[in-house]
């Protein structure tokens, strides 16, 4: 081996080293989004479908229990719980990727990223055919008011969903490396997904916590809404990546935005910072434990 060859092969145990396994991981890819559809009498449809109904009925039990005026709100709903259910599926899904694979591991040598990253990248191909759902909704209403919401500027969701993608993977590497060692992390981030789901914002507006506030100012109380509603904008990377979807889904159809629905410099800046900061730890503590795999799988 000369010595290019040597500055070009990847060091045994990196990330880098999943790009010499590139095809195991399409054979790994395929092989989680067959399995999903297995003897599914609907197939790939229920992509679409299982969104569709799940926003049909959150949309007619959280517009009679806020009664908000968000135009388009089923668009607004499915925008956020698709681009949440999309991480989080593809972290949960991940837990469980070394252990899983336990005889693969022990008969041959393969990059252990490969496992986490195979899960993420099968949940990121199955939300990208869920996306069908959302477009069926915006032709809907396409054709009941007579506009067009569809525009080129929706294409800018291909810069979230590889935020997205790359905040997925450093916590998928976290979490399944810390599997590995204690099981009950599954159950524990189980619990702990419930609340990232409510401190989204999926199906309510920060608009709100907002108007709490001045109301709770006018009282002379502390403004602790407003806490709450800073502490969501800006230390919730999932609320980050759902505020940038919806910008270029939703927000086209919504005409005048309210502040709070339009991103700013430090949301498309902590969105960048936390993918590269989550990828960097997670990858970090997942190269320096992945020798001890073997012992606790």
């Amino acid at each position: 081996m000369t010595l290019i060859q040597r500055l070009k092969e990847p060091k045994e145990g990196s990330f880098a080293e999943v790009f010499k396994y590139k095809d195991l991981l399409v054979q790994l890819v395929t092989r989680d989004i067959k399995l999903k559809y297995r003897r599914s009498f609907l197939g790939y449809v229920w992509s679409i479908l299982n969104p569709l109904l799940i926003m049909i009925i959150m949309a007619a039990v959280f517009s009679f229990l806020f009664r908000r005026e968000i135009v388009y709100f089923p668009i607004y709903l499915l925008a956020g719980r698709s681009m949440f259910e999309f991480v989080n599926t593809a972290v949960s899904k991940s837990l469980n990727a070394i252990t899983d694979n336990t005889s693969l591991l022990k008969k041959t040598y393969v990059s252990k990223f490969m496992f986490p990253l195979a899960k993420i990248t099968a949940a990121m191909v199955d939300f990208v055919f869920s996306l069908g759902a959302l477009i069926l909704v915006m032709l809907f209403y396409s054709i009941k008011d007579g506009v067009m919401l569809f525009s080129p500027w929706n294409l800018g969701i291909v810069t979230v969903i590889l935020q997205g993608y790359i905040f997925a993977m450093g916590l998928g590497f976290l979490l399944a490396q810390l599997h590995v060692f204690f099981r009950d992390i599954k159950y524990i981030y189980n619990a702990v997904s419930i609340m990232w789901m409510y401190c989204s914002a999926i199906f309510y507006d920060v608009g709100m916590l907002y108007e709490k506030a001045q109301e709770q100012i006018a009282q002379g109380a502390v403004p602790f809404a407003q806490y709450l509603a800073w502490i969501i904008e800006r230390l919730n990377p999932m609320y980050i990546y759902i505020k940038e979807f919806r910008f270029f889904i939703w927000a086209p159809t919504a005409g005048d935005l309210p502040t709070w629905a339009v991103p700013d410099g430090w949301d498309i800046l902590l969105g960048i910072v936390y993918a590269l900061a989550m990828f960097v730890i997670g990858s970090f503590f997942f190269k320096r434990n992945q020798d001890k795999f073997i012992l606790y799988v």
